[in-house]
């Protein structure tokens, strides 16, 4: 294909992306650029995209491993008791007993749900459920997790 990259969604659902057409590339190596969407479409579990300015196999094999990301304000309003997860970064943890966990540093897509990384004391792996996940308020840094200290 003559200047398509295969690309791979982060987004729930994953075909959000094709609703982007402004995207900021992040490579592995150099500086972050702008490209706009020219064509882009579902490709088995995958999508492939045509970017503005990129017409040869070379120039989309120089994108490889590059990070899509577009701005804010083109993002959907979360719902109710979902969250971006780059709101959380930073965010003050406790369990429901009132035990402090330190604050969240990043998030690990995993298989079955994402799972919020949480420095203090220790490193702690809380599962980003609704079962685990109790209340963010994003306005006071802190979140409640249904989590045990000792685990």
């Amino acid at each position: 294909m003559r200047g398509f990259s295969h690309v791979d969604s982060f987004t729930d659902p994953p075909e959000l992306l094709l609703e982007f057409r402004a995207w900021q590339l992040c490579p592995v190596r150099g500086a972050r650029s702008a490209h706009e969407v020219v064509e882009m479409r579902a490709q088995g579990a995958r999508f492939v995209a045509r970017l503005a300015g990129i017409e040869s196999r070379e120039g989309a094999a120089k994108l490889t491993g590059a990070r899509i990301e577009v701005e804010r304000a083109a993002l959907p309003d979360p719902g109710e008791r979902q969250y971006y997860q780059v709101d959380l970064v930073g965010l003050a943890v406790r369990n429901v007993e009132g035990v402090e966990f330190g604050r969240v540093d990043h998030f690990i897509d995993a298989p079955a749900n994402a799972v919020m990384v949480v420095v203090g004391e220790r490193e702690r792996w809380v599962p980003v459920t609704k079962q685990h996940l109790v209340k963010v308020d994003r306005d006071a840094g802190t979140i409640v997790v249904d989590w045990p200290a000792d685990f």
